[in-house]
């Protein structure tokens, strides 16, 4: 936790100045959907099934600005492309406004990172507009996700059209009775060019046994890449302006990155030399780089502008003492509340999980989560 007063200028502007300067387009994206939903507010929905997760999303969706997920622990998950439960995701991300944050934290080589996040049953990147990476194996693995999602991005104003020719033979060579005489002239005149070819289809004419024309027809395939308007919801995600959260346009085509910079788990071992390389590979790609998994705000630079999003928070109960210490889940886990976090370490989003999904009323402790981190952004840029 971050004890030193709050200098940077990041910590005193408004989520809408900041938009204005971020240099990634989801990134300034995000920061206007806060202002606009006056959330900065982040569901952990870590439940069982897809059923539950799209029911909750569904009844969340209006408090949050993110909903972090982790695919791999849901059962029933939906795999399909268009249909599935990815895309079933996107859909109430667009009616209630917020982003979706697949919480892979991918931690191989390069290579491997690449595959993990484009292919595979999940396909992550065609329906998660976050990730996040633990850089242990170093900046390589930042360096490979941005190729990928930018290369994904190259080809999401295309689809693939497949073109199929068939030879067509003239009609003549098909005359089967056609007498001896006539057949003799046919076959002087081709030759000595048989089988024909003619150039412009795939048909091709032979003699069988008995003397008489047959054909080969081959069927010839081509693929190409061509451009189409609106590829983001043609893939089965119903569209229409009443399906779109009012106030702002649909999410850009980019996709971001979070760095795994601090964990809030006791013991861990993520270090201040780790932190730093962390911070050293968001200033590498600050196009592809929206910042990071923290405890504190690691914007140190005056052009540092990255939103930091923090797991561990917790509220005691209503009515009680929001000051007071609260005790971790005895399975390493430290917890901080909304003022403490946002308003004394600088951070921007809340991460809540257990907080809210083990409420009596999860709905309505979701928005007590929403004020209370609200009011802490408000007080601490000077609006409130």
């Amino acid at each position: 936790m971050c004890a030193a007063p709050l200098r940077h200028p990041s910590t005193k502007a408004s989520f809408a100045e900041r938009a204005n300067d971020a240099s990634h387009p989801l990134t300034s994206y995000l920061l206007r959907l806060m202002t606009i939903k006056r959330s900065n507010l982040c569901l952990s929905a870590d439940v069982p099934n897809a059923r539950e997760l799209l029911t909750l999303a569904d009844k969340i969706g209006p408090s949050i600005v993110v909903l972090k997920t982790h695919y791999d622990l849901i059962t029933g998950w939906d795999y399909h492309p268009q249909t599935g439960t990815g895309a079933r995701l996107a859909a109430i991300a667009r009616k209630h406004g917020f982003l979706i944050f697949e919480d892979r934290k991918f931690g191989d080589i390069g290579n491997t990172v690449q595959l993990q996040y484009t292919s595979g049953t999940a396909q992550i990147i065609n329906w998660a507009h976050i990730t996040n990476v633990n850089m242990v194996p170093g900046k390589a693995a930042v360096q490979a996700l941005a190729e990928a999602a930018a290369k994904w991005k190259s080809r999401l104003n295309y689809e693939v059209r497949t073109s199929v020719t068939v030879g067509t033979p003239v009609a003549d060579y098909f005359d089967c009775d056609n007498s001896s005489e006539e057949r003799e002239r046919e076959d002087r005149s081709l030759s000595p060019r048989q089988p024909q070819q003619d150039p412009n289809t795939s048909f091709q004419t032979h003699m069988d046994q008995n003397g008489r024309k047959s054909s080969i027809v081959s069927v010839n395939l081509t693929q190409s890449y061509e451009p189409i308007d609106s590829p983001r919801f043609a893939n089965g995600i119903p569209e229409g302006d009443e399906l779109l959260f009012p106030g702002i346009e649909e999410p850009p085509y980019e996709r971001g990155l979070l760095i795994l910079a601090q964990m809030s788990s006791a013991g861990n071992f993520m270090d201040a030399r780790y932190t730093r390389a962390c911070v050293e590979a968001a200033r590498e790609h600050p196009n592809f780089v929206m910042g990071f998994i923290a405890q504190e705000t690691l914007n140190s630079e005056a052009s540092d502008n990255f939103v930091t999003m923090t797991p561990g928070c917790q509220l005691p109960p209503a009515g009680e003492d929001e000051s007071a210490a609260i005790a971790g889940d005895g399975k390493g886990q430290q917890y901080n509340t909304p003022a403490k976090l946002v308003g004394l370490a600088g951070c921007d989003i809340i991460i809540v999980g257990r907080g809210i999904l083990q409420a009596d009323d999860a709905k309505t402790e979701a928005e007590r989560y929403r004020k209370r981190a609200w009011q802490a952004y408000m007080e601490r840029t000077g609006q409130a």
